[in-house]
């Protein structure tokens, strides 16, 4: 089985490196690339090619909704989800309009994290391989 590939977009170190601990410690993850922004989670994005993209909302230059508009047409196969604080006022229509599979948010949202990247079937991670 091929480990899925995750990049990492929040401007918090913290919780970039709790999230890293948290995705190694999953057999079937592994984390290809960590970003501080919006703009640097595109630009990233480009060249991991990652099944996964955790996305804060709330970041310099570009922001997380910004940034999972522009990954979506990039990176139609990839899975977007938004980890923030704000999860929970962010409604379904505004997360599928700019492009996120899931909103979940940071405050004990690992769990529901790591059954979320459980879902996703493996058939559509293994569509990303060029």
């Amino acid at each position: 089985m091929r480990r899925r590939q995750v990049l990492i977009a929040d401007d918090s170190s913290a919780v970039r490196n709790a999230l890293k601990l948290l995705l190694t410690e999953q057999s079937e993850f592994d984390v290809c690339g960590e970003a501080v922004d919006g703009q640097d989670a595109v630009e990233q994005a480009k060249h991991l090619n990652p099944d996964v993209v955790l996305l804060d909302l709330s970041m310099p230059r570009m922001n997380g909704a910004e940034a999972a508009g522009i990954l979506r047409r990039s990176h139609p196969h990839a899975h977007i989800i938004l980890f923030t604080m704000y999860g929970d006022s962010i409604g379904r229509d505004l997360a599928a309009a700019i492009g996120v599979e899931r909103v979940i948010a940071k405050q004990g949202g690992f769990a529901e994290l790591i059954d979320c990247l459980e879902s996703f079937p493996e058939e559509e991670s293994d569509a990303t391989i060029h």
